[in-house]
């Protein structure tokens, strides 16, 4: 059966983890925005992040893309991505309202097929942040420290307020060519 998402629970090593806070604490944080000029939209989404460039994590995650992408979603898919560090602070009403994440008027040639989560924080570090879908209701944990989840990229989905603490994660963007 296809699936709509994949999940991978506690899938990245503790190990793992704190070698991309290492990383992500030799850089400058900014301030996220959309691929929307728009300022109602630009509203929609507030939190800290930093674009990675580390080749070994864009590895690690392909690995659970090409896995999900061959047995369920079944795109035309290339080893290109984009990868994301992202903080959701609860001092900064740390949120991301329903969106998806195709950019129609991003990369000439190139469109956003698959989309991944992965969750850094120890679900005890911060209250609120959910990860949710707009259309899919589950029961599975998407807290637990270290889960991957990856999906179509038109999925419609969001993190809420974060009441307390910090959520940090990762998202990740995997290209192939345009939409058919």
């Amino acid at each position: 059966m296809r699936e709509q998402f994949h999940i991978w629970q506690s899938a990245i090593t503790k190990n793992q983890i704190d070698k991309i806070f290492n990383e992500v604490d030799k850089n400058h944080l900014i301030d996220a925005t959309t691929f929307s000029s728009h300022k109602s939209i630009q509203t929609k989404r507030k939190s800290k992040i930093y674009w990675i460039k580390e080749n070994w994590i864009k590895e690690l995650i392909w690995r659970y893309v090409f896995e999900a992408n061959e047995t369920s979603f079944h795109v035309n898919l290339d080893n290109k991505s984009e990868i994301q560090y992202i903080e959701y602070r609860s001092d900064e009403d740390g949120r991301y309202d329903w969106h998806q994440d195709v950019n129609w008027n991003g990369q000439e040639g190139v469109d956003r097929k698959i989309s991944v989560t992965i969750q850094l924080s120890d679900e005890n570090e911060y209250e609120g942040g959910n990860f949710e879908f707009e259309d899919i209701k589950s029961s599975m944990n998407f807290r637990a420290q270290g889960t991957i989840i990856i999906f179509p990229s038109y999925l419609r989905h969001r993190v809420t307020k974060v009441s307390s603490g910090k959520r940090c994660s990762l998202v990740a963007w995997f290209y192939g060519p345009n939409w058919k």
